[in-house]
């Protein structure tokens, strides 16, 4: 088995982090070019920013529930570079707009463009891994998002030094040459993104069997074929995980994208009092720690099978860090305050997906749970968008209050009551207090129950 991983992981890991840098990259780019000028060439307000930023996650949002299906019934080697095509020419056009207008349609369409990516992934990986083996995988892949922050802010102060090149301002050369990167990496993605195991081209017959076998052996039926119906859906839609993991998510997708849109606005004159490619490279470290801590993290929490404690441990860090933002005016204090958030937000991300992941079973139902479960976090990009406001300056008193009352709430507060829900639900099935739920159905009926059935004990 560890040569099979082995050779999975080669084969699946690296691209993949490499579309997720790209991604996030292309979300968020637009914080650092807020910094050289987007606003003033553009005549926008600072609301009018805000709005641009909340459009994406609307449309990102909206689109998500059902991608998942799509990345199915399509194939992911077909899907995912398709929509990498698409979103990098839209992030091309950005560097293109004149007005206010013209921002908004780009910002628009990218979310669309962009929003079967994460969960897509996601659910893809979790048909190749094992329950205890998927969470390391996620992590390394989410690791990619704390990467891009540091190389985004690398990258954006090389780029911005083309500054006129072409009559073009460096802002417009961040959008641009980001976005054709995208492009080329889509088109190379046809040739680089495989299929579900049982379609895999890279893997022998033998190999292909061996990694479905794994996955039955882990009580998954996640590689197998099953035809989509709408029982599938409203399965995922009833269940009470979906929606509190969408609550947990949540506490940590806000604060997730407050952090990386306005970090260079944290940092930048009107917040720490730093300027241009200072500015750019202070917001480089707090990324490059969050990575490390995340696939930690990941290994940690695959190790001991618990997640809960986990996000409820790295939790804690982010608060400590935003009350340190909230609490003190002196600027090395509040720097060390973005370290600390940084490492309490980006591990809870791929924690609590893989979180989910591991207490649904079933093709189509886990993928929809977790279009819901990110589609909903995501929808706080809305609220992430609009709470650092100019007039907050420099202090930003509402933008840390709101992130941390959704750390303490939503990622602490939601974390400790799935945990506590799901012991006592493992407690109940091994006491046979849910063994009426199989009675007189014959084999396959119980394995369609998916995570209902008595013997799938819920991972803490």
């Amino acid at each position: 088995d560890r040569r099979l991983l082995w050779k999975l992981d080669l084969r699946l890991i690296p691209w993949l982090c490499l579309l997720y840098l790209i991604s996030f990259l292309d979300r968020t780019n637009i914080g650092n070019a807020r910094l050289v000028g987007l606003e003033d060439d553009l005549n926008i307000t600072g609301g009018q920013y805000n709005a641009a930023l909340s459009l994406f996650f609307v449309s990102y949002s909206l689109s998500e529930p059902l991608t998942n299906v799509l990345l199915k019934r399509l194939r992911p080697s077909i899907f995912i570079p398709v929509i990498m095509v698409l979103w990098g020419i839209c992030m091309t056009t950005m560097g293109l707009v004149h007005n206010f207008q013209g921002l908004m349609a780009s910002r628009f369409f990218l979310g669309l463009a962009e929003a079967g990516l994460f969960p897509g992934i996601n659910y893809y990986l979790s048909c190749w891994y094992k329950r205890n083996e998927f969470g390391i995988r996620a992590a390394i892949f989410f690791s990619a998002a704390a990467v891009s922050g540091s190389f985004g802010g690398l990258l954006a102060a090389a780029i911005a030094q083309m500054d006129d090149v072409g009559g073009k301002a460096g802002w417009c050369w961040i959008f641009i040459l980001e976005g054709i990167a995208t492009v080329v990496i889509g088109v190379a993605s046809f040739w680089m993104v495989f299929d579900f195991p049982d379609e895999a081209t890279f893997l022998s017959p033998v190999d292909r069997e061996r990694v479905i076998r794994r996955l039955k052996e882990d009580q998954q039926s996640s590689a197998e074929h099953e035809d989509f119906r709408m029982t599938y859906f409203w399965a995922s839609v009833k269940d009470w995980k979906t929606w509190l993991y969408a609550v947990i998510y949540m506490g940590a997708d806000a604060p997730l994208y407050a952090f990386s849109l306005f970090l260079p606005t944290i940092i930048g004159p009107n917040g720490l009092g730093y300027a241009g490619t200072r500015a750019q490279l202070l917001s480089v470290p707090p990324y490059a720690v969050a990575a490390c801590l995340t696939v930690l993290i990941g290994y940690v929490a695959d190790r001991t099978q618990q997640r809960g404690f986990c996000n409820a441990g790295v939790s804690i860090l982010g608060v400590i860090g935003f009350a340190m933002l909230l609490g003190s005016k002196d600027p090395g204090v509040q720097y060390a305050g973005t370290f600390l958030g940084a490492l309490g937000i980006y591990p809870c991300i791929a924690n609590t997906i893989t979180w989910a992941s591991n207490n649904t079973e079933g093709v189509y139902k886990r993928g929809v749970t977790l279009g819901i479960v990110i589609g909903w976090g995501n929808i706080n990009g809305v609220v992430s968008s609009n709470i650092y406001r100019r007039p907050d300056a420099p202090t930003y008193y509402v933008g840390h209050g709101v992130v941390f009352s959704y750390l303490v709430l939503f990622l602490l507060g939601g974390s400790t009551i799935m945990y506590f829900l799901l012991r006592r639900e493992n407690a109940n099935r091994r006491a046979g207090k849910r063994d009426d739920l199989v009675a007189g159905k014959s084999e396959a009926e119980i394995e369609a129950l998916g995570d209902v059935r008595p013997n799938f004990i819920y991972t803490l």
